[in-house]
């Protein structure tokens, strides 16, 4: 499974990367907003920026809501750096603009799908990813998990080659289960890949080792 961190912020890109478990990058107007990124020529250096830390798999979002709009916005996109993949709304227009795009050859990524028929009809569109929210449907008392599964399921039944790129997530639950249900891709915040690192058995384990090494180091001493 692939590892995407889902923010802006340049250090904490550069963290994920060092760890060096990190795959790719998804960003959208919010989390460039976040960051104090605004107007057209800020946000392409800072798209530029991202490129230049990581191996590939930068996801940059089209604001427009046009078909006519997004091709030229993601065409745009795509001439900065062949590490780009465009970012589309799961929205009419934004299905005729995968269509295009990726019959020009340039990745895509579908966003904010919440149900298996949006995600089908991208794959159908030809994207590359579709990002089903899990997060926010959880938040709607919907189990975001399962639309993980269905979409696993419809992808297998036809072999579409669209990868599923888990977003929203909200903890390392999430990431693990993901992964058991076969999710290709997740996107999280730093804080939601680190977690994985941690147990209390862990470091109590190595408190302990560290504690007897020292007690055999001063023993030896002794002697």
């Amino acid at each position: 499974m692939k590892f995407f961190i889902d923010t802006a912020n340049l250090d904490q890109i550069k963290e994920a990367q060092e760890l060096g478990v990190l795959d790719g990058v998804t960003t959208n107007p919010s989390l460039m907003a976040k960051e104090g990124i605004t107007g057209e020529e800020n946000v392409i250096a800072h798209y530029k920026a991202i490129c230049a830390i990581v191996d590939d798999n930068v996801s940059a979002e089209v604001i427009s809501t046009t078909y006519e709009e997004m091709i030229k916005e993601g065409e745009a996109l795509a001439k900065l750096d062949p590490k780009i993949v465009v970012k589309v709304p799961m929205i009419k227009d934004g299905v005729k603009a995968i269509k295009y795009l990726s019959g020009k050859g340039i990745r895509t990524n579908c966003t904010l799908i919440f149900s298996a028929g949006q995600a089908l009809l991208a794959a159908k569109a030809g994207a590359s990813y579709v990002s089903p929210f899990l997060g926010r449907l959880d938040d709607i008392s919907t189990d975001g998990l399962a639309l993980i599964e269905d979409i696993r399921l419809i992808f297998d039944n036809y072999e579409y080659p669209t990868q599923i790129l888990a977003a929203s997530i909200r903890g390392p639950l999430h990431i693990v289960s993901c992964a058991k249900l076969g999710a290709d891709v997740i996107t999280a915040p730093l804080s939601a890949i680190t977690a994985l690192l941690k147990h209390p058995l862990t470091d109590s384990g190595l408190a302990t080792f560290l504690a007897d090494h020292a007690k055999a180091a001063k023993a030896a001493l002794v002697v």
